[in-house]
């Protein structure tokens, strides 16, 4: 009966302590982008594989896109449950830091294979890849060379491209232009405009119109024929190399400052950026890591060809003037 009791006891000390040491876990919250969190993203696999390490639970908050999570946030400010958000880019980083929502880090990197440097304390990088049009190669023999080709393509040869406003790929073609030509912008667009099949809200939405056979290319990443190789055993679709140079997306995690979380979740960025959670990337985000993987990287992101140049614009031009540029665009082609 002592046994028996003693037992009993136990199972129920066992049974009302589990619920206060599930307390005890840190949850971190994570503000990201629908295809990083969803099921073939990273996002599961870097979930898991934090928790193997950090005596916490990881859950990841999607919205429809990186900029979605940035309005969330500057809207949510010092009140947000987000402990940082990842999956910010480049492109709206000098609007991010300027929110002053977010946290200095300490790290310092000197083993990124990144095409640029990087000195930025507020956010970490995690992949990269260059903005590009993509065709199918039984479809279109010879691609265009450069945006002036493109142009030149008789009007029946069509694209399609994503809104600067709500894709983070829209507003890279819409820096990738200004920087390959400066004030002829405006001529560019208004010379694409004959070609230009659609203006989704999404990559995914341009990227299915292109997999149907309604546009000749679409606006992508040079990485993205890695996915058909690797998953569809398909080399057809390929990244047309324009001579005038390629602007680079690097995205990139940040923590804020009101996490109520905020060592855990610079441990996270130290993770993201180790070489366990940098192979999960390249096959489930479709971008290059931003560390060199060796051997484990898979030899269809080694086979891809790259631009021979990578264009950029400084931070405080983007910021200063991405309204207007994104004005100019439509503008042109309206």
């Amino acid at each position: 009966m002592v046994k028996s009791t003693s037992l009993a006891l136990a199972v129920l000390a066992g049974l009302f302590a589990t619920p206060a040491f599930a307390q005890d876990v840190p949850a971190l919250k994570i503000y990201t982008y629908d295809g990083f969190a969803a099921d073939w993203g990273p996002g599961p696999q870097l979930k898991a594989g934090f928790e193997a390490i950090c005596n916490c639970t990881v859950d990841f908050i999607a919205a429809d896109s990186s900029i979605g999570t940035l309005r969330r946030v500057q809207l949510e400010g010092a009140t947000t449950e987000a402990d940082l958000i990842v999956g910010l880019d480049t492109a709206i980083a000098g609007e991010a830091r300027d929110t002053g929502l977010f946290a200095e880090h300490n790290f310092y990197f000197d083993n990124l294979t990144l095409p640029t440097g990087w000195t930025d304390k507020s956010f970490v990088p995690f992949d990269y890849a260059h903005f590009a049009f993509v065709y199918d190669s039984d479809k279109v023999a010879n691609p265009p060379k450069s945006f002036e080709e493109l142009i030149a393509l008789p009007d029946d040869f069509k694209i399609v491209i994503q809104d600067p406003r709500s894709a983070t790929p829209g507003l890279g073609l819409v820096l990738w232009i200004k920087a390959a030509y400066g004030d002829r912008a405006p001529e560019i667009w208004a010379g694409l405009k004959p070609h230009i099949l659609t203006v989704t809200r999404e990559w995914s939405e341009s990227y299915n119109l292109f997999l149907e056979g309604e546009a000749d290319m679409a606006l992508s990443y040079t990485t993205s024929p890695a996915y058909h190789i690797v998953e569809e055993d398909d080399d057809t679709i390929k990244a047309a190399l324009f001579e005038e140079g390629h602007f680079a997306q690097t995205e990139v995690a940040g923590v804020l400052k009101s996490s109520k979380h905020q060592e855990l979740a610079f441990q996270f960025l130290d993770y993201l950026t180790s070489a366990d959670a940098q192979k999960i990337i390249p096959t489930t985000n479709w971008m290059f890591p931003v560390i060199d993987l060796g051997y484990e990287l898979n030899p269809a992101f080694g086979a891809l060809p790259q631009p021979e140049k990578t264009l950029t614009l400084p931070d405080a031009e983007i910021e200063a003037n991405t309204p207007a540029w994104i004005d100019e665009m439509l503008k042109a082609i309206q």
